[in-house]
């Protein structure tokens, strides 16, 4: 009976990290399209930044994944972050990161009065996107081995 229950614990975590490492090699995805839309001739500023977003979106449900935590369905960075401190105050750190991906999360993919960023906007985005990227690697480095 033991066995069969330290089995199936051993399963469980080691499933966890697979679907964490799944929102990881996604949100790596997104960070190499802004990389590589960054080094085209004709950059598309609007689609770096929502990639951007789309990554630490992704970051913070990779922690919440390897953690065993299911994480909110939505698109709100500072609604998916409020999981996180109980398990890792470092988090709080993000939130000024956060809040310069805000706005690329649904309102920059349509047509309407919002602006078009810059290329100090995508610069920006992109480092943002990067100092969460870095935080998960403290914070959870086990994703990152054999990926």
């Amino acid at each position: 009976m033991f066995r069969l229950s330290y089995g199936k614990e051993k399963f469980f975590i080691f499933e966890k990290m697979i679907i964490a490492k799944q929102w990881l090699a996604k949100a790596r995805n997104d960070l190499l399209n802004a990389d590589n839309n960054l080094q085209s001739e004709v950059v598309p500023y609007d689609t770096v930044c929502f990639h951007c977003q789309k990554a630490a979106e992704k970051l913070l449900k990779a922690y919440l994944a390897g953690k065993n935590i299911l994480h909110p369905v939505t698109h709100d960075l500072f609604f998916i972050l409020e999981k996180i401190p109980p398990l890792n105050s470092e988090a709080e750190e993000l939130r000024d990161s956060l809040a310069i991906l805000m706005p690329y999360a649904v309102e920059i993919r349509y047509p309407d009065d919002w602006y078009m960023p810059y290329e100090e906007d995508a610069m920006e985005a992109r480092e943002a996107a990067s100092k969460v990227l870095a935080w998960l690697e403290r914070a959870l480095p086990e994703i990152f081995q054999d990926s």
